[in-house]
């Protein structure tokens, strides 16, 4: 599942630029100027954002083998 974020580029504040969500101003995010090559301020950019399903299951087998190291340790 991906969903896309449009925002513009609002300024750049040293290493982070303030991006404005488009369609609602009041939400802003701040995103270090390195994800941003050839952005300039007033700039309108369009951001994919995508659930990684096999690392948040990779994740979750990690951190349940240790919360089951965690409990026998316990015993």
């Amino acid at each position: 599942m991906t969903m896309e974020i449009t925002a513009t580029v609002d300024r750049i504040e040293g290493e982070l630029a303030v991006l404005l969500l488009r369609g609602d101003a009041r939400v802003t995010f701040n995103l270090p100027v390195v994800y941003l090559a050839g952005i300039n301020e007033g700039d309108i950019v369009t951001i994919a954002i995508t659930k990684d399903d096999a690392a948040t299951d990779e994740a979750k087998e990690r951190v349940m083998s240790l919360i089951e190291k965690l409990k026998g340790k316990g015993q």
